[in-house]
């Protein structure tokens, strides 16, 4: 049924009719007042979960707030296939100036792009939903999460992960949700769930922990202050158990207000008969590739395409109906199948290594000497070269006032940029830079080797890591490269960092995905065990503790086995830690002779202005013609920066020359003297006498014997030098007396003007 309400509105004198209508009933209850909701604590916060009110044409959507930061999460499926072979999911985190108070600061005044901030916080809600859709899923997805407003105490992120784990669950899109997630912080050695924003600031962990049903884990993101392994594991296990009160609670909302799945037209898997017969045609063949330790990753990836190119037309004529994509999915499936079972029942990896075997690593720094610091770290067949550069404080990072309130960072002054050209993997492409996977990688990197910086360093510091060659954890050998690279150019970190990736291999019950009945994990995983494994689990620290880590699930995973990997990583990044050792032990105890240089100057306050100059143009003259940076620190000193000793020492002759001392000439009563005029004012004009002096007035009454109103009568210009003559100072205001005028009357009229008697006594 529907109700129609007439208004009569009036505006400036003229009359208009507002119609609005609405419907008596809603499946979601009176949606104008209430929705439905469940509300929680987690930790010292309470998060409420609600939905039905906002974007109701979406497949699912659901708001989830804690204090006053809260977001919304919408997600849509379409209803025909694509013609991918993977799940089609995008995952879109925007973040809104308005939902802070702000105005954007860019020149359009509006949001433009995505921050970095947003795309890795996109990547992390991914992470942490992708291991749940159904094997086949091939429809395309969409999960947009919208910040509706944000309070500065509570970060937006995890109530992200938590909306897009309702919105899934409520629609009618297959997944096998939910999901909960909580961030745990460890504030004065006590672990805290959700921690406020001020809290994380004084928080030597700060971790995102998504667990699924049956205290099972989907995602980890963290970033630590290189704390002990027994605290890192205890604090998983905490932030696990509160995520299970939140799936419980989102349970009950869907129990109640969720759609029913639907059913989707195809899941693209392969029949069974289809590989079966593959697997009696190429099971062997398949065995041989991945028992072969001679090959290397590109060998490997051929005698494997070999195999299907052989026999491909052979099950395609077998079975004609069947899609070519599927067939060729059914090859991909019995390779994995094949992949797995040497594993899992042989304890043998494609390679020849043992399960916790590294890969032969070999370390060099120094590589080219103009280079403040560099090293190339080769493992197996990942190879990454880094490289330090300095730079004066001022080229730190500065985030905006709208990113810093939402999560993002004020000011760093370490950075890290990744880089994977497409050579790396022998493919041809367009150096596109700064792509989703990049940033991510590289952010993992840097949170790796920040807690090791130290926070008073004169420099900025840039830290580049390129991989020339990639077959497996390419972000873990930045790790390590960069800290070799800081140590090659003199950064006292205060130990080195290495990383290791953990893969595994499991065997579940096909009825339960949650039912794993055998599992390997490996150390050191090759590329291809990442992609045909369950887990690229990555991990890096110091000898004592973890600085950093990051989890790619395929598959929720039981605490046990996140237990196991910990211990496991820990000892492949000491052993890898060991052999760094055999290059560079720690930092070098000075920086290199071509390397910046800094140094603090101090500048009186009665030169401050002098030594800047109007507008800065003494420090911008000074950057222009020697490269040298000068930045303020307080009211009376300056930091100096030079990209050379050279360019320092070239700086100190100007800097001397600005500051140097120079005596007021004393100037004689009744003497004459040359003053150039330096500006022309309405009552007279400015002069100097001498460079290292203030200039002073010269009144237009004292400019000649006729009475003017403005220099300009007497065409007097800047620049022109005319002749005074020096009558003291001032007594009260300390200000030359000089005149013009003195020295074109006749002798008698200048006594009478300075004594106030005439020259005749007669």
């Amino acid at each position: 049924m529907m109700l129609c309400r007439v208004r009569l509105l009036h505006r400036r004198g003229q009359s208009y009719l507002v119609k609005k209508r609405w419907k008596k009933t809603s499946p979601w209850g009176n949606i104008s007042e209430t929705s439905p909701s469940v509300e929680f604590e987690v930790g010292d916060s309470t998060m409420t979960v609600s939905t039905g009110k906002l974007a109701r044409f979406a497949d699912g959507c659901a708001v989830s707030k804690i204090g006053n930061t809260s977001v919304m999460v919408t997600a849509v499926s379409k209803k025909n296939a694509t013609s991918s072979n993977f799940v089609p999911l995008t995952v879109d985190y925007r973040q809104k100036a308005a939902a802070a108070g702000r105005i954007p600061t860019n020149h359009l005044r509006r949001e433009i792009g995505q921050s970095d901030t947003e795309i890795l916080t996109s990547r992390m809600i991914d992470r942490s939903i992708r291991p749940l859709f159904p094997k086949g899923y091939f429809y395309e997805t969409q999960v947009m999460c919208n910040l509706l407003a944000v309070d500065g105490v509570n970060d937006p992120d995890v109530l992200c992960i938590n909306a897009a784990s309702a919105a899934l669950l409520l629609s009618d899109i297959p997944w096998n949700g939910p999901v909960g997630a909580v961030r745990v912080g460890l504030v004065d050695e006590e672990l805290v769930i959700n921690p406020s924003r001020h809290q994380l600031k004084n928080s030597k962990l700060n971790m995102i922990v998504a667990g699924a049903r049956k205290s099972h884990i989907v995602m980890i993101e963290a970033s630590a202050d290189n704390i002990l392994q027994s605290d890192f594991l205890k604090a998983i296990r905490s932030g696990l158990k509160e995520t299970q009160a939140i799936i419980q609670q989102l349970e009950k909302l869907a129990k109640k207000y969720g759609k029913d799945k639907r059913i989707p037209d195809k899941l693209f898997v392969p029949r069974e008969e289809v590989v079966d017969e593959v697997r009696r045609l190429t099971e062997e063949q398949y065995r041989e590739v991945y028992t072969d330790e001679t090959h290397d990753k590109i060998s490997r990836d051929q005698a494997a395409s070999k195999v299907r190119d052989e026999f491909l037309l052979t099950v395609q004529e077998k079975f004609p109906e069947e899609e070519s994509f599927l067939v060729h999915e059914a090859f991909n499936i019995v390779a994995k199948e094949v992949f797995r079972n040497v594993i899992l029942e042989e304890d043998r990896r494609c390679d020849g290594r043992g399960l916790k075997d590294l890969r032969d690593i070999n370390c060099e720094v120094d590589l080219f000497q103009p280079l403040h610091g560099s090293s190339l770290f080769q493992r197996g067949q990942t190879q990454c070269l880094c490289t330090v550069t300095f730079d004066s404080i001022d080229s730190a990072f500065k985030g905006n006032p709208v990113a810093e309130l939402m999560g993002g960072v004020r000011e760093k002054n370490f950075m890290l940029h990744y880089e994977f050209p497409p050579y790396a993997t022998n493919e041809t492409g367009r150096l596109a830079g700064g792509n989703r996977r990049e940033l991510g990688h590289g952010a993992l990197a840097e949170k790796a080797l920040i807690p090791v910086i130290p926070t008073n360093f004169p420099f900025t510091i840039r830290l580049t890591s390129e991989v020339l060659e990639s077959n497996g954890s390419s972000s873990m050998a930045s790790a390590c490269g960069g800290s070799l690279a800081l140590m090659d150019a003199g950064v006292p970190i205060s130990a080195p960092v290495a990383g290791v990736a953990v893969g595994l291999v499991t065997q579940t019950n096909p009825d339960d995905p949650y039912a794993i009945t055998d599992y390997k994990l490996l150390t050191d995983i090759l590329g291809i065990e990442d992609y045909l494994g369950d887990m690229d689990f990555k991990m890096a620290g110091t000898k004592k503790g973890v600085t950093a880590l990051q989890t790619d699930l395929k598959l929720p995973v039981p605490m046990k086995i996140i237990a196991e990997a910990v211990q496991q990583a820990h000892v492949g990044k000491n052993d890898i830690l060991n052999i760094m050792a055999t290059a560079l032990r720690k930092p070098r105890e000075k920086r290199k002779e071509n390397g910046p240089v800094v140094e603090k100057l101090e500048v009186p306050m009665a030169k401050r202005s002098r030594f800047v100059g109007m507008g800065g143009y003494n420090i911008k003259k000074l950057r222009s013609d020697t490269g040298v940076t000068i930045s303020p620190i307080d009211e009376t000193h300056f930091s100096v920066f030079a990209p050379t000793p050279a360019a320092m020492e070239e700086a100190k002759e100007v800097i001397d020359d600005l500051l140097k001392e120079e005596r007021e000439p004393q100037l004689e009563f009744g003497a004459i003297y040359t003053a150039t005029i330096v500006e022309v004012r309405e009552i007279g004009v400015m002069v100097s006498l001498y460079p290292s002096m203030q200039p002073a007035l010269l009144h237009n009454s004292q400019l000649d014997q006729r009475k003017i109103s403005h220099p300009s009568a007497l065409n007097l210009e800047v620049g022109q030098q005319i002749t005074v003559k020096f009558f003291g100072r001032d007594p009260v205001s300390g200000k030359m007396r000089l005149s013009r005028k003195a020295l074109m009357a006749p002798a008698a009229t200048v006594i009478k003007n300075l004594t106030g008697q005439t020259g005749d006594n007669s």
